[in-house]
């Protein structure tokens, strides 16, 4: 019977320990979870800019992280802007007017009512009101949100400067600490790169353009409120599976409810061709450049990253699924020796990638970057 060498059990007590106290970390700090998953997807973004500007562009590297720190603040000023300018007005008069939304509401009833296979659906007031009294409950929680969000939109600005300013030291070590093969540490380099820029940007891309699609098609159409819904269809591009059916879908029924039977058969087939053609055009086009993600690692990996960690989940669920089947063909090439090529992981290849073959990180930490 062999025994066990003194060394392996002090690695098995070291590596035990280690996942103890970063339990404990993460469990204590949980609340800023999502303010370190934006950090790195922000060093993600902005990696190669930042190097090009301090190595290529001789800048310094504390101004620079404070540049593109404003850039980034620029960018969530903006729809913060339009959302307190153009949303919240247009919702305040929605429910100032609480006699349409019954109108609306009655209408609908009245039209299920009329057609045989509809009327069994309950749509009492009394359950509309149960509805009202469940919406009205989510609004505390809501609040609580916006409060975590600010909180950790600064911790993740704060951690990108020195995210930034550190980022060869960073890298460096986390290459050592990897115990892959140069080859692999660099194919779960690549996939990270892909998987975080094609749902950092493609995700807002999407909603973009269906938003607009959208809310041309509602004003032609004659839908009230046609910017306001157009926002809302396309906030609804995340929602995995239906996504944008389930705002324009209602739309329409409350539409035809109103005897509007033309232009809602034409606002349907607007909604079902145009807003939901314009999701396959953009993923053959701009979104495969960005990072071409196969459907249904982006579908569950969404359900599974919202699940874990609320709305930066969109960004790391698909990665996560992505990073399991990367290790099972990480492991197989490891420990059975033989050399995979992933060509999935390596299509797009970074033009600054960090140097995960040569020992080179040291030769860029100039002093005039410091």
């Amino acid at each position: 019977m062999n025994k066990i060498s003194d060394n392996v059990i002090r690695q098995v007590f070291l590596i035990l320990l280690i996942a103890l106290t970063g339990i404990l970390i993460v469990n204590n700090l949980q609340y800023f979870i999502l303010g370190v998953l934006g950090a790195i997807t922000l060093y993600i973004l902005f990696r190669n800019s930042f190097y090009t500007l301090t190595e290529k562009k001789f800048w310094k590297k504390s101004w620079t992280s404070l540049f593109l720190i404003l850039l980034t603040l620029i960018g969530i000023a903006m729809p913060l802007w339009l959302l307190v300018e153009i949303l919240i007005p247009q919702v305040n008069s929605i429910l100032d007017n609480k006699q349409i939304i019954i109108e609306k509401y009655t209408a609908v009833k009245v039209f299920m009512q009329s057609k045989p296979l509809l009327r069994n659906i309950n749509l009492s007031d009394a359950d509309l009101m149960v509805y009202l009294q469940k919406i009205a409950g989510y609004i505390p929680a809501v609040l609580n949100s916006v409060a975590e969000v600010v909180v950790n939109i600064l911790t993740a600005l704060f951690l990108l400067y020195f995210l930034l300013v550190q980022g060869r030291n960073m890298e460096r070590r986390i290459k050592v600490l990897m115990p892959l093969s140069d080859s692999n540490r660099q194919i779960v380099w690549n996939e990270t790169n892909m998987m975080v820029r094609a749902n950092a940007l493609g995700i807002p891309i999407m909603g973009l353009c269906q938003g607009v699609i959208a809310a041309i098609g509602y004003y032609i159409f004659g839908v009230n409120n046609a910017l306001l819904w157009g926002m809302i269809t396309g906030a609804a591009t995340v929602i995995p599976a239906v996504g944008t059916m389930v705002v324009w879908v209602p739309i329409c029924i409350v539409h035809l409810a109103h005897g509007h039977t033309t232009s809602t058969i034409g606002l349907a087939l607007y909604c079902l061709i145009a807003v939901g053609g314009i999701d396959n055009v953009l993923r053959f086009t701009i979104l495969k450049k960005i990072g071409d993600v196969h459907p249904l690692i982006t579908v569950f990996g969404v359900i599974l990253g919202l699940k874990l960690f609320g709305i930066i989940g969109l960004i790391f669920g698909p990665l996560l699924l992505s990073y399991f089947n990367l290790l099972l063909k990480i492991y197989r090439t490891e420990f059975s020796k033989e050399e995979i090529v992933d060509t999935e992981s390596t299509r797009l290849p970074d033009p600054n990638p960090p140097d995960l073959e040569n020992n080179n990180y040291d030769n860029t930490e100039n002093e005039n970057n410091s």
